[in-house]
């Protein structure tokens, strides 16, 4: 009788221990997961803050072409369905610095550009993302 109540007893501990290793490694798999979806949310932000700057900054190129004389502060603009923001500052007779800006959730882009405005066009020096 005594055999049997040992073979119990140490099926009862290999099922416990099997079942505390699943549960560990189930554990891990959703905190992996967590970790994966939660990342691929921020560079889908990162992503759609970015186009949405670059989309302002192309609105504000667009400003520039058809009034050389234009400047701006803060102006709105909607890309698609995210909103962005820029500013365009006159840095000389012929140039000009324009800074666009977004958020997406937590995620913010900020592009600067300088451009320069000869007699029958317009020349971007410098595109750049910036901190």
């Amino acid at each position: 009788m005594k055999a049997h109540a040992q073979h119990g007893y140490i099926a009862l501990i290999s099922v416990l221990i099997i079942g505390a290793v699943s549960l560990t490694i189930a554990t891990a798999l959703l905190i992996t997961g967590s970790d994966a979806q939660q990342e691929n949310l921020a560079r889908q932000q990162s992503a759609k803050a970015r186009n949405a700057a670059a989309g302002c900054t192309e609105e504000a190129l667009q400003q520039i072409h058809d009034n050389t004389a234009f400047t701006a502060t803060n102006t709105t603009v909607t890309v698609g369905d995210a909103a962005c923001t820029y500013t365009v500052t006159n840095t000389g007779s012929s140039t000009r610095t324009i800074v666009s800006t977004s958020t997406n959730g937590t995620v913010v882009r900020k592009i600067q550009a300088y451009v320069t405005i000869n007699a029958s066009s317009l020349s971007v020096s410098s595109w750049q993302e910036t901190p």
